[in-house]
């Protein structure tokens, strides 16, 4: 697979996040954050089709930036040796790390992913809060949904944490297969179909975790209202402090009220709850 790489020079660490959360509406397949710059990956053929618009969307935004070819090679191999090892801290604490790195002393979930090239590696401050708060919001002999599953980093905690059983989907097949080795190596079992809220039309959950963006959570929130009976729980993430008002406007019109709006960096989660 051919990749193109985007480098744009950033200010600091918050332009980063915002121009992330706006790449993030297209298909770009992994950031990388360092000091004065964000890298974004994304095959090159997808590029072609929508570079008009993610060209448009930097000059908006005033930053510079450069594109250039990746040489071909092995990616799975590339990423993982580039990966470190996240820990989350809460009311539980979290490890999320690939097989090569030591395992966590007694009492901390161990998350075991294969990192590849999909969002969802425990460094974006919306993983790490979305795991946090499945962590505190009890989760026991549920059934949950992760809708956008990337590696199945949130799956793996929800079913870590008690869950009975989780469905994990995700539009890119990259990603599904990701999450299919992640739960191989975690020890547990996930459903992973690949495909958005079709895949599980008619079906009932008792939660539903989302951490992908403002606008597709918007165009899905009467599908996980279809997807969740009263009482059912929503957690959603992947948007930032100003986009709350959006979120919980949506929320509400599908009958959805807020129970907790948490912070990590700018970036929220928001936890509801079907009435």
């Amino acid at each position: 697979m051919k990749y193109s790489e985007l480098n744009i020079s950033t200010i600091d660490d918050q332009q980063a996040e915002i121009l992330t959360a706006l790449l993030s509406d297209y298909p770009f397949d992994s950031f990388l954050q360092d000091e004065g710059s964000l890298k974004a990956y994304i095959l090159s053929n997808d590029y072609t089709a929508c570079s008009a618009d993610v060209e448009a969307l930097l000059a908006e935004q005033g930053v510079e930036y450069t594109i250039v070819d990746v040489a071909e090679q092995n990616w799975n191999q590339e990423w993982e040796s580039a990966f470190d090892p996240v820990r989350v801290e809460g009311e539980k604490s979290i490890l999320i790390r690939a097989a090569h790195h030591q395992a966590p002393e007694a009492g901390v979930i161990d998350v075991v992913i294969a990192p590849r090239m999909s969002f969802g590696t425990g460094h974006h401050a919306t993983t790490a809060l979305m795991s946090q708060t499945i962590a505190q919001m009890g989760v026991e002999g549920l059934r949950g949904l992760d809708m956008g599953c990337g590696t199945g980093v949130l799956a793996i905690v929800a079913l870590k944490c008690g869950a009975q059983s989780m469905v994990g989907v995700d539009i890119d097949d990259w990603a599904c297969d990701s999450c299919r080795d992640s739960m191989a190596l975690s020890g547990v079992e996930i459903d992973v179909r690949c495909g958005s809220m079709d895949v599980v039309a008619g079906e009932k959950f008792d939660f539903v975790l989302a951490n992908i963006n403002r606008n597709i959570l918007v165009g899905m929130m009467p599908a996980f209202a279809a997807a969740l009976d009263v009482g059912g729980r929503l957690l959603m993430s992947g948007f930032l402090v100003e986009d709350v008002p959006v979120i919980e406007s949506a929320a509400a019109e599908q009958g959805f009220v807020v129970e907790r709006v948490s912070e990590r960096e700018g970036w929220m989660v928001v936890e509801c709850k079907k009435q």
